[in-house]
């Protein structure tokens, strides 16, 4: 299953948000919103050198199989927000990270995150039948963190010295999960919206 699923061409839609795979075809667009200091944690990008490597790199992961990246459409404006995708993906023991999530400035705070998450939660625990989902956000990026507890996700840790910044520092991380058990109760009570 694991080649074959980083072969899928996977969209997910809600009337809200659509997911589609992340393509270079859509520089011009990223480009538009990429250049902002405040997404440190998630891309750093300051130029069109910087763009390009992360596009490479990006698309890159998926071909590789080591993270399945998406492009997050806002559908009131048409436009692309962002990014996000699955990561982490262990598919013997039915895990994986959602992150590496930036939106453009002027889609922060305006839904669009709970739509998009929905759907890459359904999607994880309805068609891939994961048992855990986890999310991990730097220790100081409580914007960030505050986002992933609206999702009713639990808090579990710090892992420390979790990986090396951009500047070659160690940085520690905040891990939350949700789990399959929980998945019914949560979508009801916190996506409800969506349903």
């Amino acid at each position: 299953m694991k080649g074959k699923f980083y072969e899928q061409q996977i969209i997910l839609e809600n009337n809200r948000v659509k997911l589609v795979p992340f393509e270079e075809a859509y520089k011009d667009q990223l480009k538009q919103i990429i250049y902002d200091e405040d997404l440190y944690f998630s891309v750093e990008c300051k130029n069109d050198e910087d763009l390009k490597k992360y596009i490479d790199d990006t698309v890159r992961q998926r071909r590789l199989d080591n993270s399945y990246p998406f492009l997050v459409i806002d559908k009131r404006t048409n436009k692309i927000a962002g990014s996000t995708r699955y990561g982490h993906i262990q598919f013997d023991n039915k895990r994986l990270e959602i992150g590496w999530t930036w939106y453009g400035k002027h889609f922060r705070g305006t839904g669009l995150n709970m739509a998009c998450k929905y759907e890459l939660l359904k999607y994880a625990f309805e068609v891939m039948n994961f048992r855990r989902v986890q999310f991990s956000a730097d220790i100081e990026n409580t914007r960030s963190q505050n986002a992933i507890k609206k999702l009713g996700a639990t808090q579990e840790g710090i892992f420390r010295a979790n990986y090396i910044d951009s500047s070659g520092v160690s940085r520690d991380d905040v891990y939350f999960s949700i789990i399959y058990t929980e998945w019914n109760e949560i979508k009801k009570s916190v996506f409800k919206e969506f349903i």
